[in-house]
């Protein structure tokens, strides 16, 4: 007989399941301006709609081998991949945080970076309302956290804002090119809202870090210049759910490496 908390630890995966069927629809519709609720969900080659034993997270897309019911059509390996990721999200956060408000929020927060990170990877824009409604969100939930203040993630705000507002009007500056996408700049400003403003500074070290060795290693494969136009979405996400479960120990081990060399 399975103890408690791991019965609740099987639900908290199920439940990242669920939910990641439902950014699924988030992330084919939003870039499409489409409604997420109407029309329910149906195959976008055929429009067959897909019967509640069809949309079972995991276990339909085994089943049906991949494949419509419908047509036949294949069903893309992405909807599987945010499945089983949120799951695994949803149950990491629960193991740290337990049933409370702090992982209610971070929940919301890491479904809205899911539709982000892939809405991006695809067609390269954040849309502004996960972002902005985020930015709000994360400032209202800091009124009620114990991880930081409201002060704090107003600077959070300020701070990721701000930030890269000044680097991309830099780089436009001494280039004549946009290099940042006003996406991304508040996205960050979102992310200082709901983490504080420490983790700004965190997520802009290991999303730059993490971007600057794919997108030169990306290069080198296709051969191509600095032109090669990759999305920084993906990498903000990364910095900022490492921020979430490893940010105080590393920079910890950051202060402790640093102390030593000197």
């Amino acid at each position: 007989m399975m103890s408690p908390i791991l019965v609740l630890r099987v639900y908290a995966f199920a439940f990242g399941l669920v939910t990641g069927s439902f950014l699924n629809v988030c992330i084919c519709r939003i870039p499409k301006n489409e409604s997420v609720v109407f029309p329910p969900s149906h195959c976008p080659h055929c429009n067959y709609r897909i019967r509640w034993y069809d949309n079972i997270p995991l276990v339909s897309y085994l089943l049906l081998r991949g494949r419509c019911r419908g047509c036949g059509a294949h069903i893309s390996l992405i909807y599987p991949l945010v499945e089983f990721l949120n799951g695994l999200l949803t149950l990491a956060l629960f193991w740290r945080f337990g049933f409370s408000l702090s992982f209610a929020a971070l929940f919301l927060f890491c479904c809205a970076l899911m539709v982000i990170t892939f809405i991006d990877m695809e067609h390269q824009i954040i849309p502004d309302g996960i972002s902005l409604s985020g930015i709000v969100a994360g400032f209202l939930f800091s009124f009620f956290l114990p991880q930081h203040t409201w002060v704090g993630s107003l600077l959070g705000i300020l701070l990721g804002g701000g930030s890269l507002l000044l680097v991309a009007s830099c780089y436009q500056w001494l280039t004549g090119k946009e290099g940042m996408g006003g996406g991304d700049i508040k996205l960050l400003a979102m992310m200082g809202a709901f983490l504080g403003w420490e983790a700004v500074l965190f997520i802009i070290f290991v999303s730059s870090l993490a971007g600057s060795v794919v997108g030169v290693s990306m290069m080198l494969i296709q051969k191509k210049d600095s032109k090669l136009a990759i999305p920084f979405g993906p990498y903000l996400a990364f910095g900022a759910v490492l921020y979430i479960f490893y940010g105080g120990q590393l920079i910890k081990w950051y202060l402790h490496m640093g102390s030593f060399v000197r």
